[in-house]
């Protein structure tokens, strides 16, 4: 049973920024286990023409290691296009082009393990170590990070998966001919816009009928203003983290469109089709957009899928008539089955979520000089950056001075000129009505 400081589970970008910065560190051990044979990002989400919402710069290791090797400005020097990249003058890359440089990264760790299905973590409190189980064998660490990522979310009205009725994330792995077909996306944020899009554009055959319906009141673009951007900083995750449950659930429903809204550019490229389609070359309409509108039931026949809708606004009711309908309903947080021996240990909020500390810890009962981190499961305690990549380098610099005894990264920034917080504070249970407007 091989021992290791610091084992991660699951290899996404965000614990692939944790192996990256933790490659050099001297006299440091670390293993990360994937299930999966190789690493891939979304594989099924790679349609045509589909952008990042942030910086290339913010990948895995420059916000605090920017000579580490595994940079994407390191990536574009190694795979000889440096200066081509930047003629192209862009501010963000394509969603392929960063999948391809995680790959090229992942394939340039050696602390990598896939083919690796986690069974069980346990805790051994004779000796202070986690346990690891997998088909393959045991491990033990100091300490583990949750890196599983989440599963896709779907209405509960969908009991099954088709090649007429499925998530977004496998469109790209189904490719289904939509040649004269009705075809409809659900789905109001940036994948349902990609997914529209393509359609829209016959990526996979010209359709007889395209619907889009989103909860939404409208198609709402993606707040990239400066101050909004300022969500985004490590400066801002430790200070939600100190408001009140109540306060923090408000601000996020409020800061929801600085991470879940639609790209002007998206927005702007979608309307311009319509246009052309439409008002240029005068053809029948044959889409509809249509927000403000829940799947309520899906009723499968030999053909269609039929839809029944919940308009929210005046509260009628739909029947939709589809052959194929798209799902770009996001993902969900679900308790991973491995952890079962540990459950009685660890704690929990009122919604049954877990407790995340502003170091990425999980509150438990057990030692503590051994930690058990997650990352992408935090985001009611820590903001509405957590979940996304622009903060992933410094949160994996952060993990990892917490469990390596010389804090080998240095993570101080200058002072902000925004003061999130009153300078007379109140009790837990007032500041979290009255800074509920930071």
């Amino acid at each position: 049973m091989k021992m290791y400081d610091f084992i991660g589970i699951g290899i996404g970008p965000f614990n692939l920024s944790v192996a990256a910065l933790a490659e050099g560190l001297e006299g440091f051990s670390s293993l990360f286990l994937e299930r999966k044979p190789h690493f891939s990002w979304h594989p099924g989400m790679m349609v045509p023409d589909c952008y990042m919402q942030t910086s290339f710069l913010k990948d895995l290791v420059s916000a605090v290691k920017p000579t580490n090797r595994h940079s994407f400005i390191n990536y574009l020097v190694q795979r000889k296009k440096f200066y081509r990249f930047l003629t192209t003058e862009q501010r963000t890359v394509s969603r392929e082009e960063f999948a391809d440089y995680l790959c090229w990264a992942a394939r340039n760790l050696d602390n990598l393990s896939f083919s690796q299905q986690v069974q069980q973590v346990s805790f051994d409190d004779k000796v202070g170590l986690f346990n690891v189980k997998t088909q393959r064998g045991y491990y033990r660490a100091r300490h583990v990070c949750l890196g599983i990522g989440k599963q896709i979310n779907l209405p509960a009205c969908v009991t099954e998966q088709s090649d007429r009725c499925f998530h977004a994330s496998e469109m790209m792995l189904r490719t289904p001919s939509l040649a004269g077909k009705r075809v409809t996306v659900v789905g109001g944020g940036q994948s349902g816009a990609d997914l529209f899009l393509n359609i829209l554009r016959s990526e996979w055959g010209q359709p007889a009928e395209l619907n889009w319906v989103s909860r939404r009141n409208n198609y709402n673009a993606l707040d990239e203003a400066a101050f909004a951007n300022e969500y985004f900083t490590p400066e801002y995750m430790e200070s939600f983290s100190t408001l009140g449950d109540s306060a923090r659930r408000r601000m996020l429903a409020e800061q929801k469109m600085t991470s879940d809204g639609i790209t002007t550019e998206s927005l702007l490229a979608i309307y311009r089709a319509i246009y052309h389609r439409f008002e240029v070359l005068r053809e029948k309409p044959w889409i509809r957009l249509m927000p403000s509108r829940s799947v309520t039931r899906v009723t499968p026949s030999r053909e269609n899928q039929r839809l029944t809708l919940h308009h929210h606004v005046d509260n009628g009711e739909e029947q939709l008539d589809t052959n194929v309908v798209i799902f770009a309903t996001g993902y969900r947080t679900a308790r991973p089955a491995f952890l079962e021996p540990l459950a009685h240990r660890l704690h929990l909020n009122r919604e049954e979520e877990y407790q995340v500390n502003t170091d990425f810890t999980l509150d438990w009962d057990g030692p503590q000089e051994n930690r058990l981190f997650a990352v992408n499961a935090g985001m009611h305690s820590l903001g509405i950056a957590e979940p996304q990549l622009s903060l992933m380098a410094w949160r994996s610099a952060r993990i990892l001075n917490r469990v390596h005894p010389d804090e080998p990264f240095e993570l101080t920034t200058t002072p902000g000129v925004i003061h999130w917080h009153s300078t007379s504070r109140h009790s837990e249970s007032e500041h979290s009505e009255s800074e509920a407007t930071i």
